[in-house]
């Protein structure tokens, strides 16, 4: 019998085998890691320093990091254009010249010289590459400047972006931009490093700002907008520190790093108007540069098309921004008044910003409106901008400084409302002189002025490119250059300013306010007095002071009147008598962008139409808009615009009481849009009953304004009449009016390009049991039996439709027979027209079964299809009631101007309606139609007896001929027959 092991002795011979097992798995992976770092010792040295110590990130990699997100926030302003954009893809360069230092003020009118300009372009980079005059020891200072809209902060972002990236400017580690507006804020004394640091808290106690050494050589300080902070470079004022760690005035870091006695290593670029150039003088500058803008039309059509070309990806969308980019190069090759302001790259911004939103508005996108995108446009460029006293004063800038907008509506708004209310759109010298700045009596105002004219002026006003059709032609004996704005537009925009600001006010309004102002503080702090004197003083002395409290009531009496008066002058402006029959508002503003192509439009008025002034007022008054010009300086009160809002709507609702062409029409609801009031668009359609627009060229913009100001009024509100015939609608505009057609009866789409795919929408339209649509007119839509298959489908769930227009929509006979079918399931119908569908006799006889059965229709239209003489006489048999029929009811058929040997008495208006379509229909086919009434008039006037039966067939006959004749001749005209 085997005895059993001891367990102790167990127990070490497990132990025994274990130590061995993990003995050979401990040499294999010390072979295998062995391997591992013979292949790769990088990631092995890595492996270690991150399981033993991990290493702090590097700060220049958190700082170009952060840099970048910084920098590549676009403004508000940039989302309009449907987030597409970043700055890598919609940044073209300006031109930059470099200039030597006793010509840098040479170039005040930038668009004139720089075409056969001497001087070298340059880039950033380059103006960043070692000189002779400079030692190694010694950093740079480039100072790069340029006039307002030239594009020196859009180079600043895009330069700091390709640091960040690597692409640009490597011979610097470190990048460190100011922004000057930011440091003149700060009045708290701090160093160079607790500066930086404050701003970067990443770069706190960095190395390359200690100032040991020369690690300085690495760093490149780049300040912004250098005319926005005092600098002082007189030593009794400013004293110099070599010490980044000494605190001072930001404006006195600043001031010693330029002359190199802090940090002379490091590099420096400064940016900065032209009116401040003389704020650094010439020995502390390395070199200068100056941002031109775009210069030639190459650049300006790079611009466009980054900008225009990235749309959502869609090919219609890129095929239709593709022809306007076409358009706008050859405006600008023709050196227009739009090359010569597309110069600076704001204009060209505004130029992209302004198109996108006539051609690519869709109902997903902000709600944006002309207004806005003006008043984006201005604080893009003078946000936060204030007009200073300038250099050679120890006082700060923000000490004493007035808004630079409101000195700009002042000035140039008050030149361009000169110009609005005598139809001017030039300007002489002279006259700029008397408006701008002619009144300026002290130094500071001087100094104002000059800067003003320097940075500012050539922004607004341009000298005149050629002979502008509505140019002034009183130019002077010497004919002195004459000056216009840059873009029309912003002559109304600014004038529009003007007036709503209430700066138009007489000198004896202005006291009064003033004294106004000043009674009304003195009374309070009187009243609080006269409480306590009341108990010794007696009663009637009291009576004087009550005198004073009536004066501001008095004033606020006045102020409501003017208020009202800008109201009057919106209505009044609005419905011009002379601007009736112009083009809308919308593609005048197309026009002066890209020209005319082709005929002229027929111009009514005698010189420049000015219908953007009204809608610019309104637009003004809206809550978005008064934002944005609160940033700038301009305060428009919510007071303000409450009465001038009420005084509107009487007025609107007095001009609206009379007949209106369709052009006045769509400019007053593009007035309505831009005000963004429902309250008092729904107020001002109660009054409308009908829309009209027939012949507007409708694109997204207008079918998008249409929608947004019908969906303004209650479900309860119907036009009895939306007329948008002769249109140029297509499906995609379809489906965005799809809200105004909630709100009308009688629906009119004839003569646009309707295809069957819009059938969809038009069926889903007649199935919304909220919509009731009594009429819909398609004639002249090239719908086919199976876009006519597709609307059909509505019929029997439809009923508020009474009267169906498919005149010429290619129904052909299937159609035809396809609505025979059809008619039974709908009980309201009364009347309808497939008149010029190339149906033939039995097809057309089918319908006319079909009708005769129906409950209520009364009217078939079945003239100019291919009817036989056979045809018509048993279409006119089947249409009269019979005796013995259940119905007992006549069906009126107009197949000809005859019925039988009897004249039609709807032969007027087929005669009209052949007579108003003929310019669009096959003119051949009309005419062998025609000729077939003529047969049919002459074999009726033979059956007849009665001499003045004869003699009507004559006068019948007499209207046919004249149509047929004025078919034959090249140019059809459109006159009615009476």
């Amino acid at each position: 019998m085997r005895t059993l092991p001891d367990t102790e002795t167990q127990q070490k011979r497990r132990m025994s085998l274990l130590h061995r097992g993990l003995s050979k798995l401990l040499t294999v992976w010390r072979w295998k890691r062995r391997v591992e770092a013979s292949l790769c010792p990088a990631t092995v040295f890595h492996c270690r320093a991150f399981c033993s110590t991990p290493s702090e990130p590097d700060p220049i990699d958190i700082h170009r990091r952060k840099l970048f997100l910084w920098f590549s926030h676009l403004p508000q302003e940039e989302k309009q254009f449907g987030g597409y954009f970043s700055p890598e893809t919609m940044h073209v360069d300006p031109l930059i010249l470099e200039r030597n230092p006793e010509e840098r003020l040479g170039l005040l009118s930038p668009c004139l010289q720089t075409k056969n300009s001497s001087f070298p372009s340059v880039t950033v980079e380059q103006l960043f590459e070692p000189t002779d005059a400079w030692s190694e020891d010694r950093g740079l200072n480039v100072l790069l400047y340029g006039a307002v809209g030239t594009g020196k902060s859009t180079v600043i972002r895009k330069l700091v972006l390709d640091w960040c990236t690597g692409t640009t400017l490597a011979n610097f580690k470190l990048l460190v931009p100011f922004s000057c507006e930011d440091l003149n804020q700060l009045s708290k004394m701090t160093s160079l490093r607790d500066l930086v640091s404050r701003k970067y808290l990443h770069l706190k106690k960095h190395p390359l700002l200690s100032g040991e050494g020369n690690q300085a050589k690495d760093v490149l300080f780049l300040f912004n907008g250098m005319e926005k902070i005092q600098l002082d470079f007189r030593i009794g004022s400013t004293e110099l520190c070599s010490d980044p760690n000494e605190a001072l005035l930001p404006g006195v870091v600043v001031v010693n790093l330029l002359r190199k006695y802090l940090l002379p290593e490091a590099s420096i670029l400064v940016t900065t108007r032209l009116s401040a150039l003389d704020r650094i003088p010439q020995k502390y500058v390395s070199r200068y540069a100056q941002i031109c803008g775009f210069s030639d039309p190459d650049r300006q059509r790079a611009y466009f098309t980054s900008r225009l070309l990235q749309q959502s990806g869609k090919t219609a969308h890129n095929q239709e921004a593709q022809a306007l980019i076409e358009l706008l190069y050859l405006s600008l090759q023709r050196e227009s008044q739009l090359a010569a302001a597309c110069f600076l790259p704001s204009y060209c911004w505004l130029t992209c910003a302004t198109l996108h939103f006539l051609h690519f508005t869709n109902v997903n996108a902000p709600i944006r409106t002309l207004t806005g995108i003006y008043t984006s446009f201005l604080r893009l460029n003078f946000g936060g901008e204030v007009l200073g006293t300038g250099a050679g004063t120890n006082v700060p800038i923000q000490g004493h400084h007035s808004s630079l907008m409101l000195y700009v509506v002042r000035t140039v708004g008050k030149l361009a409302f000169d110009g609005v209310t005598y139809k001017r759109t030039s300007f002489s010298e002279r006259e700029l002189e008397q408006w701008i700045g002619g009144k300026t009596k002290t130094d500071e105002e001087l100094h104002q002025l000059a800067m003003f004219r320097t940075d500012v002026l050539d922004f607004f006003l341009a000298p005149c490119v050629g002979n502008e059709k509505y140019l002034s032609q009183d130019l002077s004996e010497n004919d002195e250059r004459r000056y216009v704005f840059a873009v029309p537009a912003m002559q109304e925009y600014l004038a529009a300013l003007y007036m709503v600001l209430g700066e138009n006010k007489s000198a004896l309004e202005k006291l009064t306010r003033q004294v106004s102002v000043a009674i009304g503080q003195a009374t309070e702090d009187v009243n609080a007095l006269m409480n306590i004197l009341s108990k010794f003083i007696p009663l009637r002395i009291f009576a004087i002071f009550n005198l004073l409290k009536l004066f501001p009531k008095l004033f606020e009496k006045i102020r409501s009147r003017n208020k009202g008066s800008i109201a009057k002058t919106m209505a009044a402006e609005m419905f011009r008598t002379e601007d009736s029959y112009n083009e809308d508002v919308l593609d005048q503003v197309e026009q002066s962008l890209l020209g005319v192509h082709g005929p002229q439009p027929k111009q009514y008025s005698e010189g420049q139409p000015f219908e953007l002034y009204p809608i610019f007022m309104g637009g003004l008054l809206h809550y978005g808009n008064r934002v944005l010009l609160q940033q700038l300086g301009c305060s428009i009160q919510s007071s303000t615009v409450a009465q001038i809002t009420l005084a509107l709507r009487k007025y609107l609702v007095r001009e609206l009481s009379k007949p209106q062409p369709p052009e006045e029409l769509m400019d007053l609801l593009v007035l309505l849009y831009e005000f963004q009031n429902p309250r008092l668009t729904a107020e001002v359609l109660a009054s409308i009953r009908a829309i009209r627009l027939t012949n507007i060229r409708m694109t997204p913009i207008k079918c998008f304004v249409l929608s947004s100001v019908l969906s303004c009024t209650p479900p309860s509100y119907h036009l009895e009449e939306l007329d948008l015939s002769s249109c140029l609608l297509t499906h995609d505009l379809l489906q965005m009016l799809w809200p105004a057609f909630r709100h009308t009866h009688n629906l009119n789409l004839q003569f646009n390009s309707l295809g069957p795919e819009s059938c969809i929408l038009l069926r889903d339209l007649l199935l919304d049991p909220k919509i009731l649509i009594r009429s819909l007119q398609l004639c002249d839509n090239p719908l086919l039996d199976s876009g006519a298959h597709t609307l059909l489908e509505s019929l029997p769930k439809n009923q508020s439709l009474t009267h169906l227009s498919l005149m010429h929509t290619g129904l052909g006979d299937r159609g035809a027979l396809d609505l025979a079918k059809r008619l039974q399931q709908h009980t309201g119908l009364q009347e309808l027209n497939v008149a010029y569908n190339n149906i033939g006799d039995n097809a057309a006889l089918t319908l006319v079964d079909a009708c005769r059965e129906h409950p209520s229709i009364h009217t078939v239209h079945l003239y100019l299809n291919p009817l036989s003489d056979v045809g018509k006489k048993s279409l006119y048999v089947r249409g009269v009631a019979r005796g013995h029929s259940s119905s007992g009811r006549r069906v009126k058929v107009l197949a000809s101007v005859t019925e039988g040997s009897d004249i039609s008495e709807d032969w007027h208006p087929i005669l009209s309606v052949i007579r108003e379509n003929a310019s669009s229909w096959d003119r051949e086919r009309i005419k062998q139609q025609l000729k077939v009434f003529l047969t049919d008039l002459e074999w009726g006037r033979q059956q007849q007896q009665s001499f003045w039966k004869r003699l009507h067939f004559r006068k019948v006959e007499k209207g046919v001929k004249q149509t047929l004749q004025m078919l034959e001749k090249d140019t059809p005209s459109k006159r009615s027959h009476k």
